[in-house]
């Protein structure tokens, strides 16, 4: 959100301190003296003196932050040092931070593909939880001690942040560190759509795209606190079971059958509200599934992301294929578009804040609780982003600040090496299905050839037969 300010903040403050440290005075020489035992003493005697000075702790504060230092692949996020503890201004707070969330506009941030990020080295990150360490003039709803969720821009990827107090939430209790880094951008994503947007009522029906991700499993549990609502959900077969049992009404698996088809089945007229993050030609779909009366609300364009770097490719073909349509249609089709972004939300704090209240109190009630797929350390950044870009992941991914342990970081290189051996039997199996492929191709060659041999030999019988005749 307004966190912008957050990096130059960070190195405004060391900047500040080098330029306000005083000078040293210069030390006034010792009279000359012939004895060297006596400057020896002297010396020895200054010693104590200096290593009594202390040296502020502003100088000696470090932490640990993820950097994207370039556009690309996972490689491109890297875990660096960063000395110096920031300075707050009057409004703000300093958040020792416990969890943050990983999110799909940080994946597309990594390719170049997110505005709201500004260009490398910056650190990403919109959402985290932890603990305020320090409050600015001027605060008077926050305290240290208090336990916190955080919603901002970016800059929350790193051990301690310095945010707007108004950016951030006090965790109810009970709440893991983990569920409040997991709920600002997905709950509150989904609820401004769905109701505010969406003024989703009973018996009505919803599509929502990507079931198992973060925000399709809030958008789920949204759905389910309006009675008798009807939700459609995509993902692959494997998350069926998961995404069933968390209240999607029917599951399709959008990898092997075409979801328009299958919605019709269902509900031939169409639906009332339609989630799409995915953009391109998947908008065209989505709008002509509307009933009349029914919504559509965009808020993404996933189909851009294919593969670790920018794919220039996919993305061409999902600004080629950008649904955009005339006023007279939507009137002559009792239809709505909408668009959501939260990114561009961040100046609207009080609006975000009254729909972030109402989730907590949703929460408090057991109607909403955010699913965690799998934590991972900082140092663990590229695993977690390709967890998340291939979607293994059922619920929400989450970074944890807490250092690794040795014994884990000396296992990680065996893990890569059994993955690079796993590559290697993969593709030994793949082979070996070819060549087994191959050999069949050829037995079933064989096969087919037998017969004709047996024809040929038919064929020469009767030839001979003809000729002893004659």
């Amino acid at each position: 959100m307004s966190g912008e300010d957050a990096p130059a903040q960070q190195q405004n403050a060391v900047d500040q301190k080098q330029e306000t440290k005083p000078a040293e005075e210069p030390k006034a020489e010792p009279p000359k003296t012939e004895s060297a035992p006596a400057a020896a003493t002297a010396d020895a005697a200054a010693t104590p003196a200096a290593t009594t000075e202390k040296v502020p702790e502003e100088e000696t504060f470090t932490y640990r932050a993820l950097v994207l230092t370039g556009y690309g692949g996972y490689d491109k996020v890297k875990l660096q040092v960063k000395k110096g503890k920031p300075a707050l201004k009057a409004g703000e707070v300093l958040v020792r931070v416990k969890a943050c969330g990983l999110n799909f506009a940080d994946l597309m941030a990594r390719q170049g593909l997110y505005d709201r990020l500004p260009s490398p080295p910056v650190t990403p990150g919109m959402e985290c939880s932890g603990v305020v360490e320090a409050v600015g003039e001027e605060v008077t709803d926050r305290k240290v001690g208090d336990k916190v969720m955080v919603l901002n821009r970016f800059g929350l990827w790193q051990e301690v942040a310095v945010v707007p107090a108004s950016h951030t939430f006090l965790i109810p209790e009970g709440m893991s560190f983990e569920e409040a880094a997991a709920l600002p951008v997905n709950y509150i994503t989904a609820y401004m759509m769905l109701f505010d947007f969406g003024n989703l009522r009973p018996n009505q029906s919803v599509l929502v795209h990507a079931a198992a991700g973060g925000v399709g499993i809030a958008a789920t549990q949204l759905c389910k606190t309006v009675k008798d609502v009807t939700v459609f959900g995509t993902a692959s077969a494997s998350k069926h079971e998961t995404i069933s049992e968390g209240g999607v009404t029917h599951a399709i698996d959008y990898r092997t059958k075409d979801y328009v088809e299958e919605v019709r089945k269902i509900s031939p007229k169409g639906l009332d509200i339609i989630l799409d993050p995915l953009g391109g030609s998947d908008t065209h779909k989505a709008y002509n599934l509307l009933k009349p009366m029914g919504k559509l609300i965009t808020y993404g364009a996933a189909n851009m992301l294919a593969g670790q770097k920018k794919n220039l490719l996919a993305v061409a073909k999902n600004w080629y294929h950008q649904f955009s349509i005339h006023t007279l249609s939507l009137i002559q089709g009792n239809k709505s578009v909408c668009g959501f972004h939260l990114g561009y939300l961040d100046g609207e704090m009080e609006l975000i804040s009254q729909a972030m209240n109402t989730i907590l109190g949703l929460y408090k009630d057991g109607k909403v609780k955010p699913r965690i797929d799998s934590t991972w350390h900082l140092e663990q950044v590229g695993d977690a982003m390709r967890k998340m870009q291939e979607r293994n992941n059922i619920g929400k991914v989450i970074l944890t600040t807490e250092p690794m342990p040795e014994e884990e970081k000396k296992e990680e290189p065996k893990k890569e090496d059994k993955k690079e051996d796993k590559k290697k039997d993969d593709k030994k199996k793949d082979d070996k299905k070819k060549d087994d492929g191959k050999k069949e191709e050829k037995k079933d060659d064989k096969k087919k050839e037998e017969p004709k041999k047996e024809e040929k030999k038919e064929e020469e019988k009767k030839e001979e037969v003809k000729k002893e005749e004659k």
